[in-house]
């Protein structure tokens, strides 16, 4: 269990709040159960290596106050929007008897002895930390998933993980499922048209792509006599109706 050492602070105005966390220490307030709301304070540095721990949030901590021990645990941590640094924490009492509501997280163990991973199978998690209503005195810490012999197309649900006792899921009613091992996705690349397959053959081969426009690409091609003779029809027809008719004389 981790451990954090706490002081009793004597603040009511912001500007005093203000002047603790220019200081490196961080307030915070412990309350529930029978006893009265303990407002506290907290060095940062050692505040800072707690929440770099795994499940800070689903994990009891013993505070000690001035020398006395109490189980609490963390229920919310405040930071600062810019800096990012822990600015107020909230912690419950741990009352014997009592019940509360956490998310735990899932932990899945053993992926390297599953065949369906080994095939090429994906974990699909559903639920990465379920919502538990747990005793005060019998809080799991994380939720094991056991991938051990696991193929493709089995499903993990919340009935087929072993909770401790008198632990319950607040979904009640259904048995939700938690991950799935599901078989991989092939993403096929589209063929290619046959007719840019041909076109890509002729390229290769060095064929030359039929002139543009049919009928006047061979007449580009004619011989220079026969385009000599066009021009002299040309010329002729020209000639004839430049003259002008009798009516046009009168």
């Amino acid at each position: 269990m981790n451990s954090i050492e706490a002081n009793i602070r004597d603040t009511k105005t912001k500007g005093q709040l203000n002047s603790l966390r220019s200081k490196g220490i961080v307030p915070g307030i412990v309350y529930g159960g029978k006893e009265q709301n303990q407002n506290v304070s907290f060095s940062k540095k050692n505040l800072k290596t707690l929440l770099e721990k795994e499940n800070f949030l689903s994990n009891i901590i013993n505070l000690k106050i001035d020398g006395k021990d109490q189980n609490v645990l963390p229920r919310e941590v405040i930071f600062d929007v810019l800096s990012d640094e822990p600015i107020h924490v909230d912690f419950l009492r741990i009352v014997k008897g009592g019940n509360v509501i956490l998310e735990i997280p899932v932990k899945f163990i053993n992926s390297e002895n599953s065949p369906g991973l080994k095939r090429g199978g994906v974990l699909n998690i559903v639920r990465r930390k379920v919502e538990l209503k747990c005793p005060t005195d019998n809080i799991p810490t994380e939720l094991i998933v056991d991938l051990d012999g696991v193929d493709i197309g089995q499903s993990f649900k919340i009935s087929s993980i072993k909770l401790p006792e008198n632990v319950h899921p607040t979904i009640q009613g259904r048995d939700f499922v938690v991950a799935t091992l599901a078989a991989p996705t092939i993403i096929k690349e589209p063929e290619k048209p046959a007719e840019t397959a041909e076109g890509a053959e002729g390229t290769a081969e060095g064929d030359t792509p039929p002139a543009e426009g049919g009928a006047e690409g061979e007449a580009k091609t004619a011989s220079p006599e026969a385009e000599k003779g066009d021009k002299k029809e040309e010329t002729k027809k020209g000639k004839g109706e430049e003259k002008k008719s009798p009516t046009e004389k009168k």
